[in-house]
């Protein structure tokens, strides 16, 4: 069993949570239902939780404070949040669970089994990456991002990206180091995480670091000399688009 601490202020989001946890996932026995980020605080202490489900607008201290009262994360949390697009995108790179309200039964149980399958709570770092990247202001690619491996995280600076490959439901992420690390994410997951000025789909199977180009090969439907010296396709149907962004260096 999965132990759960649910935290929202309103009455009505904890009871449907409440009902979707029973009833599309039986295996998470709720052990507090919580109105407060003081009361959901108590609550983790008493009941030390594998999860918490937290919202994250809340009176006097949000969701995002409430975490910081914790010096060491010993529980998964998964936000529940109703925020825009602009702010998803920071989940997605910090790598951390969240749930769009209206809660869709099918995301929960997609997001319970994930945390079944983890081996360690989340880190400091990725509530940190997440933080800086809801303050700013652009939406210009953020500077660091969290990737998913079979056994973790590793935090990596996105200007050392130079491309991503896709590899059947995983990705390639090649360094400049000449590293390459296996993500376990589909390449539509990656490039959501990562849009912005810096980074662009070239391929069905690759997004690149356009600051990462080296050489330009025209040709039928051109390639790409990276810096790492790898080639890089341009499908036919990005090449006019992609054009138009190279034409702006």
């Amino acid at each position: 069993m999965i132990k759960a601490v649910l935290v929202d202020d309103e009455k009505n989001a904890l009871e449907m949570m409440e009902w979707l946890l029973k009833t599309y996932c039986p295996q998470v026995e709720i052990q507090a239902m919580c109105s407060s980020a003081e009361a959901g605080i108590a609550a983790i202490h008493e009941h030390t939780p594998d999860v918490v489900f937290l919202d994250i607008e809340m009176p006097k201290m949000n969701g995002f404070d409430m975490l910081e009262q914790f010096e060491n994360l010993f529980f998964d949390v998964v936000f529940c949040t109703a925020y825009d697009q602009f702010a998803i995108k920071a989940f997605r790179y910090s790598a951390l669970n969240y749930l769009l309200k209206p809660v869709d039964p099918e995301d929960l149980k997609q997001t319970v089994q994930r945390i079944e399958q983890k081996k360690n709570p989340p880190v400091k770092e990725q509530f940190e990456l997440l933080l800086q990247q809801m303050k700013m202001q652009s939406k210009s690619t953020p500077q660091r991002i969290a990737l998913t491996t079979g056994d973790g995280l590793i935090f990596v600076p996105t200007a050392d990206i130079i491309y991503c490959e896709a590899e059947s439901n995983y990705t390639n992420v090649a360094l400049i180091d000449g590293k390459k690390i296996l993500v376990s994410k589909v390449l539509k997951d990656i490039d959501e995480a990562l849009s912005g000025d810096d980074f662009y789909r070239v391929h069905s199977s690759y997004l690149i670091n356009i600051n990462r180009i080296k050489k330009f090969i025209r040709g039928d439907g051109g390639y790409l000399i990276m810096d790492n010296d790898a080639t890089v396709n341009i499908s036919r149907s990005r090449k006019q688009e992609f054009m138009e962004l190279f034409s702006k260096f």
